[in-house]
């Protein structure tokens, strides 16, 4: 079993598809394929951080994969408030995908300082 409790993995990779889902619908120009490629980026390595962190062998490795976790899913957050502000794809479907990486920022901020409080 892995260190990971609730449905974090799940929202992690749902998450992804449907950030994968919006660069599909990303103009294709210079610009749509730069801002689209950080976003599959760093969308994509929310949940490979925390799918690590699952299996990691230390606390120390645990709470450093899911601060990773949480920096990949701040750096998605700017990628798609980027989107919204360029206007490069319509504010209703880019809102839901920021509001949930804002909330896997907060998950995974909780997580790292429960993690090292427990190691001090």
């Amino acid at each position: 079993m892995g260190r990971i409790q609730g449905d974090l993995k799940e929202r992690t990779f749902e998450f992804a598809v449907q950030v994968l889902a919006l660069v599909d619908g990303l103009p294709r120009s210079t610009k749509g394929w730069v801002v689209g490629r950080q976003l599959v980026r760093s969308g994509t390595a929310i949940g490979a951080n925390v799918r690590e962190a699952d299996h990691a062998h230390t606390d120390a490795d645990f709470a450093y994969k899911c601060s990773v976790a949480r920096k990949e899913a701040s750096e998605t957050e700017y990628w798609l408030e980027l989107c919204n502000r360029s206007a490069m794809v319509k504010s209703d479907r880019v809102h839901p995908l920021a509001v949930e990486a804002g909330e896997l920022m907060r998950i995974l901020a909780t997580i790292v300082k429960r993690t090292q409080d427990h190691l001090s």
